[in-house]
């Protein structure tokens, strides 16, 4: 019975923190866009005029400009 006396303001100190928590990240703009990362894997980040690239077939540098290698 005494521990009782310990545990549960101790409980409630710990559900108190898990609340703050949960509005903080709530405020700080934690959960405002949940589908954005989700989707994003989907789409292609390469830059398809990025003058890096190489040329498969050749093994030579290319360059595109209007969709058409050059080089």
């Amino acid at each position: 019975m005494p521990a009782l006396y310990i545990m549960i303001p101790v409980a409630l100190l710990i559900v108190a923190v898990a609340i703050y928590v949960f509005f903080w990240a709530v405020d700080s703009g934690q959960y405002d866009d949940l589908d954005g990362p989700a989707h994003s894997i989907l789409f292609d980040d390469q830059d398809p005029n990025h003058k890096a690239g190489v040329d498969e077939a050749s093994g030579k540098n290319v360059q595109q400009v209007d969709g058409k290698k050059t080089g």
